[in-house]
């Protein structure tokens, strides 16, 4: 026990005298932070964090995504406890289901009216204003580093790397549309810049565990239960 904290503290102190203010730690010790303080959990707030997170997926994600297996995945959490926090936006009128075309026992989510306008007021609107006064050559670099950290995190833990299908291997642009590989589908302008569950980084870039891209294979048999 002693050896290996000895071990520990030693490549902390190895980093610290390579890069004494990017060391690792620092880094994620901070971007914690900025996600707690961007969440605004407190008294004023008018949804709970994943609450929040919750609506923004669903706004965000594309039709075969929107899902409580989809959320869920993204969440990081399980089903059972994305199913609540569903159901309590779904009890509020904020979301609406829909069954899915090719399989009527599977189900998606889209925000109602009332949710859109509860997403207006979204907490996290601070946090975009700062990225936005970044400048667009640092929102580039800082997007592509964090594309990065999320896909090797999700390789190492083997879930699924969300992503938007401009930015995956599967898809190629085609005027002010696209085509998806994975999905052997055309894309209308309005999904490419989606979430997707089937998402797949650039070529060498880490990703997790393949994922079937058929809407039912994510198990949205009459959906929150």
């Amino acid at each position: 026990m002693a050896r290996h904290l000895v071990k520990v503290v030693s490549h902390r102190y190895q980093y610290c005298m390579i890069d004494p203010v990017g060391t690792p730690d620092r880094i994620a010790e901070l971007l914690v932070h900025v996600g707690r303080a961007a969440q605004c959990e407190d008294g004023r707030s008018e949804l709970t964090a994943a609450q929040w997170t919750c609506l923004r997926f669903f706004s965000r994600a594309n039709g075969s995504t929107r899902t409580p297996s989809g959320f869920a995945s993204f969440q990081a959490t399980t089903r059972g406890t994305a199913s609540q926090i569903i159901k309590t936006l779904e009890g509020r009128g904020l979301i609406r289901r829909h069954r899915s075309d090719r399989d009527r026992r599977s189900v998606r989510f889209d925000l109602t009216d009332d949710g859109l306008a509860m997403l207006s007021r979204d907490p996290m609107a601070d946090l975009i204003g700062v990225i936005g006064h970044l400048g667009a050559s640092n929102r580039a670099r800082f997007l592509d580093t964090l594309s990065h950290v999320a896909s090797a995190i999700a390789a190492l833990r083997e879930v699924p790397a969300f992503g938007s299908c401009r930015d995956c291997c599967h898809f190629t642009a085609s005027g002010g549309s696209g085509h998806c590989a994975c999905m052997a589908a055309e894309l209308a302008a309005g999904e490419i810049d989606k979430l997707c569950a089937s998402y797949r980084g650039p070529a060498g870039a880490p990703a997790g565990p393949a994922a079937d891209p058929a809407p039912a294979s994510l198990g949205e048999h009459d959906g929150t239960d």
